[in-house]
């Protein structure tokens, strides 16, 4: 079993859902989030005066896998959350985090099987 954080755009938050609900990735913890990479932020206007902003806003999807689906989820995530066809700065990024033991509360299985 794996863990799979994917820090995304906003936007591409309801395409990627979708797009995993047809591979059959279904269930994912959605956070709203704000960092910054390589782009260090941007600049924007209010009321006529530019500011610079440090954080970026990005959703954080967590999603825990058996390890058959963990190639298709990775390529979902990267074929949607890519801007364009070579990619662009603030894409976002995948990690994956290995899982020891999963426990469902509501019923006490455990293992591949909870997930």
């Amino acid at each position: 079993m794996k863990l799979v954080i994917a820090i995304i755009q906003p936007l591409k938050l309801r395409p990627l859902q979708e797009a995993l609900a047809r591979v059959g990735v279904e269930r994912m913890t959605v956070c709203d989030s704000q960092g910054f990479g390589r782009q260090r932020g941007q600049t924007a206007m209010y009321r006529g005066s530019e500011y610079k902003t440090n954080l970026l806003r990005k959703v954080t999807l967590e999603i825990v896998v058996n390890d058959d689906f963990l190639d298709r989820t990775i390529e979902t995530i990267e074929a949607v959350a890519r801007t364009g066809p070579e990619g662009n700065i603030g894409d976002g990024k995948v990690f994956v985090l290995p899982v020891d033991q999963v426990y469902r509360i509501s019923n006490r299985t455990t293992g591949p099987e909870a997930v």
